[in-house]
């Protein structure tokens, strides 16, 4: 991500913690699941994970026998993923790297960006990481980013406050609706069981499917297919999350 991203530090504290426990296992394997079966992968297929955080992804289809490639600008993530590949014999590259600028030498049957981490840019930003993207794609190749933050869902799902507990956490969050561009932004706040307490700031670009459909076509992608679930249930107004499939041109 690019420097002055203001998401690019939202991992290194308290979320860093809060996000792993958010996340059940059941959903890492239906989410596997999908993405074998959407890219028709193979045995030593060659698969990019964009902002891959620690790995959960990478890891599991390094376990079906992927060869993968893993690119976050998180060191603390990134060291992490190596010691568990290591450990395992899992054939998974790392790069702690701008997924917007990252070079590589490689070519890739498909990439991926899951859990709402698109929504980190603004539309500039999204046409930079597309066309960088393309360029080592292959031609039928696939893009999967998973998302919570498009239009549709947005529109409907929006709350001014909302609280919850993530086991010993306690997590507030502020959140503002605002335009030109379109994002939500948002104040969170998470307190340990210790009292010790966090706060976070955090932008999410919103794009309506349209509008990601314009910005995949300018860049050498045609949308596929939006589903709501892994488990390949069409996307309808309404629902709270989407999995979005495009195909490199």
């Amino acid at each position: 991500m690019t420097p002055q991203n203001i998401n690019n530090t939202f991992f290194e504290g308290f979320y860093k913690d809060v996000w792993r426990k958010l996340i059940p296992h059941g959903l890492t394997e239906a989410e596997a699941d999908f993405i074998v079966d959407i890219a028709s992968l193979e045995m030593e297929s060659k698969v990019l994970d964009l902002m891959c955080g620690y790995g959960r992804h990478s890891l599991e289809l390094a376990k079906r026998g992927a060869q993968v490639t893993a690119v976050d600008n998180s060191s603390d993530y990134i060291d992490e993923i190596k010691q568990v590949a290591n450990s395992n014999g899992l054939a998974v590259e790392t790069f702690c790297e701008d997924v917007i600028t990252i070079l590589l030498d490689d070519v890739y049957d498909v990439a991926i960006c899951m859990g709402n981490s698109f929504a980190f840019f603004k539309e500039e930003e999204v046409l930079k990481l597309l066309r960088n993207l393309s360029s080592f794609l292959k031609r039928g190749g696939t893009f999967i980013i998973n998302t919570w933050m498009i239009g549709e869902i947005a529109m409907r799902h929006y709350r001014e406050k909302d609280w919850f507990y993530v086991e010993d956490y306690k997590y507030l969050v502020d959140n503002k609706y605002c335009f030109n561009p379109t994002r939500i932004e948002s104040d969170h706040i998470i307190i340990r069981s210790d009292g010790e307490t966090e706060t976070l700031k955090a932008v999410d670009y919103i794009f309506t499917l349209a509008e990601l459909q314009s910005l995949l076509e300018q860049t050498g992608f045609n949308l596929k297919e939006v589903y709501s679930t892994p488990r390949k249930r069409k996307f309808q107004f309404g629902d709270t999350k989407a999995y979005i499939v495009a195909e490199k041109i």
